[in-house]
């Protein structure tokens, strides 16, 4: 597999810290905290283009919030500086990094996206008999920082951009507690080894892609599936005989724990393609997707709360909604709700 070098004098120019500005600047221009940098945004690039050339760069404090649906999580956020960093990262190492990348590989990546997963995997639902779907037990807390960082030289050669690339890995906050035990451990290693990306960042979203691309591969290539997508801990593997499944469920947690990663106990089910089910917001059923109950009662109580308290992004909140709906059979309930949002200026 080929590995890339001289990769940093294309991080650090100017033109890319613009660019990864106006990138982590989208949607947030009226943020405090973008209007702050952009008062002096030469200035504050080119501090950080120093910075990151004389390699005394460091990753700023995260501020963190708790969100609680779909699934109770700590979301992190970085300071502005270190956001417009990851961008220009990304900009250019993401690129390269992805040609390892399956074709049924479909978070963080353009032209992919839940919507794309969704209608791939309503049509792998209408050609198999039966589906495997899986996530993995507190992923993002999980992963590996040294096992990360492994995966990472095997693409890239460059001193310089793993000087950066471990900088923004080892300013990873503190995560959730996994206390997980794999083969060859002793009763100390859970606690020597650093763990957890933040959820909420550019690098992280990547990362943690890029963490289960071996895996990607070992279902394609080693288990031999055919019909097989994941969106980042989401995954879901389609055979016309149920024991396939049953033979490769044990072959795969096997092949998690080498990245010391666990199953979700009770989100790892084989069930007949003929049955709706849950997948990245919505259920599918082989003719006909619709969304969540839960998801519809979240969204008509924001609402309500907007009515009284409208948020600053507010209508690109209620689109990106919209938009998701519209993906499922839901024309009827987005004929019922256009009142509500028309009432409190959304659409």
């Amino acid at each position: 597999m080929k590995t890339y070098k001289n990769l940093f004098p294309q991080i650090v120019p100017f033109q890319n810290l613009l660019e990864a500005f106006y990138q982590a600047a989208k949607g947030k221009r009226e943020r405090y905290y973008v209007m702050e940098f952009s008062e002096n945004l030469e200035e504050n690039l080119f501090r950080l283009q120093e910075e990151l050339v004389g390699q005394t760069y460091r990753p700023g404090k995260y501020s963190t919030f708790q969100i609680y649906h779909p699934k109770p999580r700590m979301i992190s956020a970085a300071p502005f500086r270190d956001r417009v960093v990851h961008h220009a990262l990304m900009n250019v190492i993401g690129p390269l990094l992805e040609r390892s990348f399956i074709f049924d590989s479909y978070a963080n990546r353009a032209g992919k996206g839940t919507h794309k997963a969704i209608r791939r995997y309503q049509s792998f639902l209408r050609k198999h008999a039966y589906v495997l779907k899986c996530d993995i037990r507190k992923y993002f807390p999980s992963i590996d920082h040294e096992i990360l960082k492994r995966l990472i030289r095997t693409r890239v050669a460059d001193r310089r951009t793993l000087w950066l690339i471990d900088a923004i890995i080892d300013g990873s906050n503190p995560q959730e507690d996994v206390l997980e035990y794999f083969p060859g451990d002793d009763l100390l290693t859970p606690a020597l080894r650093r763990r957890g990306l933040p959820i909420g960042n550019l690098t992280s979203q990547f990362f943690a892609n890029f963490y289960l691309d071996p895996f990607d591969h070992f279902v394609k290539e080693t288990l031999r599936c055919p019909a097989y997508l994941r969106y980042v801990d989401d995954f879901a593997l389609f055979s016309d005989r149920k024991s396939q499944l049953w033979d490769w469920k044990p072959e795969i947690a096997c092949f998690l724990e080498t990245f010391r990663l666990r199953l979700h106990p009770r989100r790892c089910q084989i069930y007949p393609s003929e049955i709706g089910y849950g997948f990245l917001g919505q259920v599918i059923f082989q003719p006909h997707r619709r969304l969540t109950g839960e998801n519809v009662r979240r969204f008509k109580k924001r609402l309500r709360l907007w009515q009284h308290s409208p948020p600053e992004n507010m209508q690109q909140r209620i689109a990106s909604w919209v938009g998701h709906a519209g993906q499922a059979d839901a024309k009827g309930l987005l004929q019922r709700l256009a009142g509500d949002m028309m009432r409190i200026g959304g659409l």
